[in-house]
């Protein structure tokens, strides 16, 4: 009988946590701001994502030695997952953390240094230092891993390069994988080249669009349906599914997903703006309007000036220092950005044409550009003059055949 009792307590206890973490993590509807959102993705109905959903994955992780792979992105409620975890006496005995640290305070392609958190004494592992797999010791002793980390839906954006390699370690570790799914703010369309393998790196590892219209649950799915794991692994993956959602849900991420990503404006930029890290024009490193400008100290077209100033979480920026001008893209609507729904070649286009009119050089000398694309086509589709709509054309057949592969692993 006490035992009974023992689990119903607990099933109450549950369901508590999830009902308060719910409503405290209301996804709301768009403000008046969004302007021409489509009617489509407007809706009274709040996305619960899958860290939300504790009852259904406690039983997973309940009596286990748990892993977690998690930043400031993984909440519920007002608190962090991992606190949340520890009310309910889940043994959680090591965090790893990806590019940008557990904080999230890290400048992008900062090393980040193995620590221990100041808050819970736990054991923090960096998988964006000397490393980004854990190692077998690191997995040691861990019966069950936690993935929950909010992705941007970009190629580019290297969350999902950590989730491949957390799901190869722990397949080669017989250890199960748990992704908790969070809605994608880019998940309502599908554009870009589709990565050939020789330009794969950590900012791009699979023959996938620059924007591949999926969630991190979906892709988690489809790395190891698509045997992309090495020697033909397969982890024994469970997603944690999303609930009220679809992949035309409006979602305005309640934490930013890594320092230079500040709002849903330039998280709806990223994927196409990302291009430009390749060449020598800033997107706002260093200002406050991250990823919302676009700028050279001698771009000669531009009404909008800005000056890159080092600081947390953007050491060292491009041109830092030097007054830039350029384009201000901060005045486009949350609305505007959503329902465009395609990359947007003509900030590229345009601001190649401008630095070539004056003999600039407009492409980096290494090969970050290619990477960032995924092809070497680009680049030369841009010098060559060719349109946007013949770039587009030129990659319509790899996205149809990508979207064939997607399907299968579609959860919404």
């Amino acid at each position: 009988m006490y035992n009974i009792l023992e689990s119903v307590s607990q099933m109450i206890l549950l369901v508590g946590f999830t009902i308060l973490f719910s409503s405290c993590q209301e996804q709301k509807r768009p403000d008046s701001s969004v302007g021409v959102l489509s009617q489509k993705v407007e809706s009274s109905i709040e996305v619960i994502t899958g860290a939300q959903n504790i009852a259904e994955y406690h039983p997973l992780i309940k009596d286990k030695k748990v892993g977690m792979v998690v930043n400031q992105t993984s909440i519920i409620g007002d608190g962090h997952l991992v606190d949340s975890l520890l009310k309910l006496e889940v043994d959680i005995k090591m965090i790893f953390a990806p590019e940008h640290g557990f904080r999230g305070d890290a400048d992008a392609g900062e090393q980040v240094k193995d620590s221990r958190d100041s808050k819970t004494g736990i054991p923090v592992v960096s998988l964006y230092g000397k490393k980004k797999k854990p190692t077998k010791s690191d997995l040691s002793g861990i019966e069950v891993m936690v993935f929950d980390i909010q992705d941007v839906g970009a190629r580019f954006y290297t969350y999902i390069s950590s989730l491949h390699y957390v799901m190869e370690a722990c397949a080669e570790s017989n250890i199960p994988i748990l992704i908790l799914d969070r809605p994608n703010p880019n998940a309502h369309y599908i554009d870009g080249p589709v990565l050939e393998m020789k330009y794969k790196s950590f900012v791009g590892m699979h023959p996938v669009p620059v924007v591949y219209g999926m969630t991190i649950g979906e892709y988690g799915q489809m790395i190891n349906g698509e045997g992309w794991l090495s020697n033909g692994l397969k982890a024994d993956l469970t997603v944690i599914k999303n609930r009220n959602y679809d992949h035309n849900t409006y979602y305005n991420l309640p934490v930013k997903p890594s320092p230079n990503l500040p709002n849903i404006q330039s998280i709806l930029l990223y994927p196409s703006l990302c291009f430009f890290e390749g060449t020598v024009m800033s997107v706002g490193r260093g200002t406050d309007t991250q990823f919302q400008v676009i700028g050279h100290p001698r771009y000669n077209s531009g009404t909008h000036k800005f000056t890159p100033k080092s600081g947390p979480g953007s050491k060292y920026p491009k041109h830092e220092n030097k007054a830039c001008l350029g384009v201000d893209l901060t005045q486009k609507t949350k609305g505007e950005l959503f329902d465009f729904g395609r990359l947007d070649l003509s900030y590229l286009l345009d601001s190649y044409s401008n630095l070539q009119s004056q003999g600039i050089p407009f492409f980096n000398d290494n090969n970050f550009f290619e990477k960032l694309a995924g092809t070497s086509n680009l680049r030369s589709q841009i010098k060559n003059g060719k349109s946007e709509e013949e770039i587009r054309t030129s990659w319509e057949q790899d996205i149809a055949d990508f979207k064939k592969i997607r399907k299968k692993y579609l959860l919404y």
